[in-house]
């Protein structure tokens, strides 16, 4: 049964909360959304902009817990930990490692399958009928290997996309080339993963969104949330840098930052900033036809309207240290092994904070402390492929529409 329709505020104005705004305003809701620094100021501008309908396998598999010990300590490893953080981390880490047992990646795995392989579908939706739309762009995603033993190397990680359903094409050398003569002579082997797609500038591409939902009379706030005034079981109104709001229903998208107030909503999934790192390359002489995943470096080549993207990088560090100059120094030098021949006008470098949850799926649903409090986040990579259906899966909530799938999965209150 369709709610009426009602005043709601959503905070954050990533893609997440960007999708959650326009879908709630299509339903017929008065829409404000706040934004402490404005459209996707954050990570939903600096990702590496891949529709990855495919990233279905979680970030902790098995083996893990041996591997990361020496990631941490080889220096052209994508791994980094700030040590000085790490006592702060120590819980966090032991609830992640141990989620990598198979049981849980079948689980993760199942969600994500879920929430991702329409993507592209779901971008084309949302941004149909607004200038946004000229940024989607379905089509392929390569993974690039050395050899064919590094292809089956991660025959675990292919194993589970082939058993949640995903077509992939296996391609020699030459069918690289052919498939993108820009690829001749960097990859002994690779992979073609039709049915995905690209965001030709992610920060364009949400601000244009959030563009066209206040021309269609949202409302956009710069403001900083604070925290909640709580009553009887529900949010009575936000409290913002700038004052309160009050609405009949509130959505929390804010990533990494949404940790503090989430617990207060009994939410006891932990969150972790995942920092993320790129290298632009401003009008490079090598421009790529689709995404390229570099799997020997664990980083993304995306060519970007007059810019290659190079982006890639887990490290550890928490949301308020400053970012390293290690991760950069690494990207740079696999840029280099691998693109010799890029030259470029110049280079921009950007670090961000993905937010990681310990189990790989993000948090969406109604709060435990405040039933008309709604949050998603906890989006790890898969922010921008994931965000158009988060945000559609939030409004429907919201209005009383049937979702018709399982969320229990995704739940604020689940064990994770």
């Amino acid at each position: 049964m369709t709610k009426q329709a009602t005043s709601t505020l959503v905070i954050g104005a990533g893609i997440v909360g960007v999708s959650a705004a326009l879908w709630l305003q299509r339903a017929g809701h008065s829409v404000t959304l706040l934004d402490r620094i404005g459209p996707a100021g954050g990570t939903s501008h600096g990702n590496a902009g891949v529709l990855a309908s495919g990233a279905v396998v979680p970030v902790t598999v098995p083996g893990l817990l041996t591997k990361a010990p020496r990631m941490l300590l080889d220096p052209d490893q994508p791994l980094f930990l700030k040590w000085g953080y790490l006592p702060r981390l120590t819980p966090f880490l032991a609830k992640y490692l141990k989620n990598g047992r198979e049981a849980q990646v079948q689980r993760a795995s199942h969600a994500l399958t879920e929430l991702l392989h329409d993507s592209p579908e779901q971008h084309l939706a949302l941004a149909r009928d607004t200038p946004a739309a000229a940024y989607v762009k379905p089509g392929s995603y390569l993974f690039g290997y050395t050899d064919k033993a590094a292809f089956e190397a991660d025959a675990y990680g292919w194993n589970i996309r082939r058993q949640r359903g995903y077509a992939y094409h296996e391609l020699t050398a030459q069918q690289m080339q052919d498939h993108d003569p820009a690829l001749a002579g960097r990859f002994g082997y690779g992979v073609d993963c039709p049915g995905h797609g690209q965001i030709t500038d992610p920060g364009a591409y949400v601000a244009a969104l959030a563009d066209h939902f206040v021309a269609n009379g949202g409302t956009l706030q710069i403001g900083e949330l604070m925290d909640f005034d709580l009553g009887d079981g529900a949010a009575v109104a936000a409290i913002t840098d700038t004052g309160r709001i009050a609405a009949d229903s509130y959505v929390l998208t804010t990533g990494a930052w949404s940790g503090p107030l989430a617990r207060k909503l009994g939410i006891a999934v932990p969150l972790e900033s995942e920092r993320g790192y790129h290298i632009e390359f401003v009008n490079p002489s090598i421009t790529f036809r689709s995404p390229v995943m570099v799997a020997a470096g664990k980083f993304v080549a995306t060519s970007m309207n007059g810019r290659l993207r190079c982006a890639g990088i887990v490290e550890f560090g928490g949301l308020s240290n400053p970012p390293s100059r290690a991760p950069f120094d690494l990207l740079k030098r696999q840029v280099a092994r691998l693109f010799p021949d890029l030259t470029c006008d110049d280079t921009v470098e950007w670090m961000g904070h993905r937010p990681a949850t310990s189990d790989s799926i993000p948090v969406i649903g109604a709060t435990p402390g405040a039933a008309n409090v709604f949050v998603g986040y906890g989006h790890h990579h898969i922010g921008l492929t994931g965000g158009p259906k988060t945000g559609r899966w939030l409004a429907q909530m919201i209005s009383g529409q049937p979702v018709n799938t399982d969320l229990s999965a995704f739940s604020p209150d689940r064990e994770a």
